[in-house]
């Protein structure tokens, strides 16, 4: 026990845990909000806006109560209303680029607390997956791959000047101040965006300044509060299933094997009206998919347990989710549930997916720089055949080395 336990806090201490699931749910939370917003761009105003039916003031006494935290309820301006949404927008593209994590990752929790808690009664669950999800993020370390961050950080020196970074404190930390004076923060979010400034501060003066071990202590603060977020999401995607499971189980249409026959005749979830009627005609498949969906998501946390089994039941509970967005027409609810399931899927395979879009990308890019040069030979694990040229170009053995 002693020696799991050494290796346990080695492991957690060391390094920011799983940063390929980190990614993918930066990536994935991040695309979703962000293609919600682009989606809604015609229905803003009626949705979380001036027409929206859920007033400014209605929106105000309800936030006044709840004690919901959301930077519309500031102003009852449309000027205002713009600026926020595009601001949302544009945080959603910074985290899912990978651009500044630390700080888009704030500014995107608050694009999404401002537009949610500003209607409560828009959405579905997929907007509340991603609410809670914007928060964890906060706590993550969710751009040490697969971002704009960690490319920064293989070319510029650890202890080089960062102008950017310097310049973006110094922008927020005078919004921060503003706010603070008008009294617009409650105690709790002051201390929460003062917190959050002062660290990312603390941070820059001892990776510029006190390069040893104060250093060391920082980082390995920084990834055990990663790891305990991680751990955290873990818990609540599997909240997510449980409950759902359980609820279901208590309901008589979900017990009889007939609950999917009535969903399948809502009217605001039947995009396409003849394909949902063809499946309420089938009794056998209703059935099978009811009682599926209820034994998969009761079951969802104790796969975890087995590999094997985990690895057989992700791929069909996102086919699962994939019906769901296409024959409801939730889409949106379809993509989050997906990235939630993806935090689970296993290192090796992230890698590898990874590893192909970029020589994809790589394969898109590249440009022959001689037309009798021949293309190379890609080999398993990303080792290269160089090809010969004709005789006159390249080097004096004749040979063209292509980089990974």
């Amino acid at each position: 026990m002693n020696v799991a336990l050494t290796r346990g806090l080695a492991r957690i201490t060391s390094g920011a845990v799983f940063p390929y699931q980190s990614a993918v749910i930066r990536i994935g939370f991040s695309l979703t909000w962000l293609a919600f917003l682009l989606r809604e761009w015609v229905n803003r105003d009626e949705l979380y806006g001036p027409d929206s039916p859920w007033s400014w003031q209605m929106a105000r006494q309800l936030n006044a109560a709840n004690q919901a935290f959301t930077v519309l309820m500031w102003s009852d301006s449309p000027r205002w209303f713009e600026v926020v949404y595009a601001a949302a927008i544009a945080a959603a593209v910074m985290l899912l680029v990978g651009w500044r994590t630390r700080t888009a990752s704030v500014l995107f929790m608050v694009g999404v607390l401002a537009l949610q808690n500003r209607s409560v009664f828009e959405g579905d669950g997929g907007d509340n997956v991603i609410h809670v999800m914007a928060v964890y993020l906060v706590f993550t370390r969710c751009g040490q791959v697969w971002s704009l961050d960690a490319r920064r950080a293989r070319r510029i020196p650890a202890d080089g000047r960062d102008v950017v970074g310097i310049v973006m404190w110094a922008f927020f930390a005078a919004v921060l101040t503003l706010v603070t004076v008008l009294d617009k923060l409650g105690a709790g979010w002051a201390l929460v965006f003062w917190g959050a400034l002062a660290g990312q501060a603390a941070w820059w003066l001892v990776r510029r300044y006190a390069p040893g071990e104060p250093r060391s202590v920082v980082e390995m603060t920084g990834n055990v509060v990663h790891a305990g977020a991680m751990l955290v999401i873990a818990v609540q995607v599997c909240f997510i299933y449980a409950t759902a499971g359980w609820y279901k189980i208590q309901g008589p249409q979900w017990e009889n094997g007939t609950a999917l026959y009535y969903a399948l005749h809502l009217n605001d979830f039947t995009p396409w009206p003849g394909l949902s009627h063809a499946l309420a005609g089938n009794g056998l498949l209703v059935m099978l998919i009811t009682y599926g969906t209820v034994i998969f998501e009761s079951a969802f946390p104790f796969a975890l347990i087995n590999r094997h089994v985990k690895n057989v039941l992700l791929p069909m509970m996102m086919c699962g989710h994939v019906g769901i967005g296409f024959i409801f027409g939730l889409p949106f609810f379809a993509l989050g549930m997906i990235t939630a399931d993806a935090l689970f899927l296993p290192t090796s395979f992230l890698r590898w997916v990874g590893d192909r879009i970029g020589r994809t990308l790589q394969a898109v890019r590249a440009t022959p720089t001689s037309p009798t040069v021949e293309s190379p030979t890609w080999l398993p694990g990303g080792a290269v055949v160089r090809q010969p040229m004709e005789e006159g170009h390249g080097d004096a053995d004749g040979e063209v080395e292509a980089e990974t």
